[in-house]
């Protein structure tokens, strides 16, 4: 989608109709994964693809009749060993598209999302793929407004709490209601596009609870990276696949390493010569979660140096320290559980209390 704005805004302000085709889901082999976006306008222009080629003279005619119709439609298309002619895709998997109508009558806040993209800004894009709900309905939600509606006041309330949960980690998925925003039914099929990075954690201290917390973090939907100035400790071959490992002193690295409201750091060093400058560093620059492992003693001790270091108490106070919650966790995996709670806790301001004590709803539902 991002690769193909400008035609799109281009055709908008004009308001000019076009089919924008989306990939909502794959299976197998797929050639593009969900939200490969292709494109139809005027005098039959394309951009973009949702197949690499193997089905986009399909999508390219499907796009034209929406465009002309201003119909939404949801297809799939897949490889048929009975008719080997027939259009599919030949790496043997499978996609659903959905193609719909865009305009400035069909989606008002089309042209806010695409400049919010443009920005570098996060929005999710919350779209009715199948169900009793209008096919190709829009909800975008921002972290603190929304615009448009996908038929029913409970649907899109339930729809925003989930897109904002998703924002927050950049995650493109498939979620499913009933007919008024009703969990655990499956009548209406939502997919939730989200225009963001994948936040990052950022792990210092290259230590078997290190391993865990990476582990974790990628499972959640971060962007993880491990750093350690011992190379004998910090060696790719110790963390998952895909989580980055850097051999540094942890203060440098962080100094010059860019961090955002949705930044988790996690302290691990255990080791004042390492720990202190780090979260002297750390303290001072936006972050979602700064947590810093030891005992109670370590956090005192540490909490002095940082003092005389010449942080204030409202910087002091972001540090989680013990870091994660009262799980009574004692292997390396279980910790990391507890670090997580914590972090999706401090997040959605949860109180981390078991939830057969606490009352009212379980999940919150957000502001529309």
């Amino acid at each position: 989608m991002r690769d193909i704005l400008p035609a799109l805004e281009r055709w908008y302000a004009a308001r000019i109709p076009f089919g924008l085709a989306t990939v909502v889901a794959v299976s197998r082999s797929a050639p593009r994964g969900p939200g490969a976006a292709m494109a139809v306008g005027p005098d039959d222009e394309v951009v973009g693809s949702v197949s690499g080629g193997c089905v986009e003279g399909a999508v390219f005619e499907l796009a034209q009749e929406v465009a002309s119709s201003g119909e939404a439609r949801l297809e799939s298309f897949g490889y048929s060993d009975e008719d080997a002619f027939a259009v599919g895709l030949t790496c043997g998997g499978e996609i659903t598209v959905l193609v719909r109508p865009v305009t400035p009558a069909t989606d008002p806040a089309f042209g806010e999302v695409a400049a919010t993209v443009d920005a570098g800004r996060p929005v999710t894009v919350a779209t009715v793929i199948d169900g009793p709900a209008p096919l190709g309905s829009t909800l975008a939600v921002w972290p603190d407004t929304v615009a448009g509606t996908l038929g029913t006041e409970g649907l899109d309330a339930a729809v925003t709490a989930d897109a904002r949960g998703e924002l927050a980690l950049g995650v493109t998925v498939l979620r499913h209601y009933g007919p008024r925003g009703e969990r655990r039914e499956d009548d209406v099929t939502v997919f939730l596009q989200s225009f963001a990075p994948p936040p990052r954690m950022l792990v210092f201290g290259a230590i078997d609870y290190a391993a865990a917390v990476a582990r974790i973090g990628d499972f959640l939907g971060y962007r993880v990276t491990v750093c350690d100035a011992r190379p004998v400790f910090a060696t790719p071959k110790r963390f998952p696949a895909g989580v980055e490992v850097v051999v540094d002193w942890p203060h440098r690295y962080l100094e010059r390493t860019g961090t955002d409201d949705r930044t988790v750091i996690c302290v691990l060093t255990h080791d004042p010569k390492f720990d202190v400058p780090l979260l002297e560093e750390a303290l001072r620059r936006p972050a979602a979660y700064i947590g810093a492992m030891g005992s109670r003693r370590t956090h005192a001790e540490r909490r002095e140096r940082l003092t005389d270091a010449g942080l204030t108490e409202a910087e002091l106070s972001r540090l989680r320290s013990p870091l994660g919650l009262d799980l009574g966790a004692r292997t390396p995996e279980e910790v990391a559980v507890s670090v997580a709670a914590e972090m999706v806790a401090l997040r959605w301001g949860g109180s981390g209390a078991p939830l057969t004590v606490t009352a009212g709803a379980i999940h919150p539902t957000a502001a529309v």
